[in-house]
């Protein structure tokens, strides 16, 4: 044990190799992380965003901006996973436009550079 964290035995059948995993699960993991992260940081996870104290628009511009990047770059890899993503990036752009106190420009919000203007 590290720091009092069990560490699973290397022959453990939940562990693959990073070279084991397909690449479009990869892709779609790390999209996720980006999705659920940005919804953090928008404070879509408690009750109240707009007094979520893990609401901070900055950082959510910034994870919003790269799921878009990574998804767009991606699409033609993810196959059935791009719809969805594509779905819950649009979601999280329209809620930070909505969170904003000042909206940016149509084309001028997170991500949009990648994805064009989301209304």
């Amino acid at each position: 044990m590290v720091d009092n964290v069990p560490q699973q035995p290397d022959d453990s059948p939940d562990v693959r190799e990073l070279g084991d995993i397909p690449s479009v699960e990869v892709i779609s993991r790390a999209a996720v992380m980006l999705l659920s992260a940005a919804a953090e940081r928008l404070g879509l996870a408690d009750e109240d965003p707009a007094t979520s104290p893990r609401r901070d628009l900055d950082e959510a511009r910034r994870l919003i901006t790269a799921l878009a990047g990574l998804v767009t770059a991606s699409a033609e890899y993810l196959g059935l996973h791009a719809g969805p993503l594509r779905d819950g990036l649009k979601s999280l752009q329209q809620a930070f436009r909505e969170a904003s106190a000042v909206p940016d420009e149509p084309g001028q919000g997170p991500g949009e550079k990648y994805t064009g203007p989301v209304r």
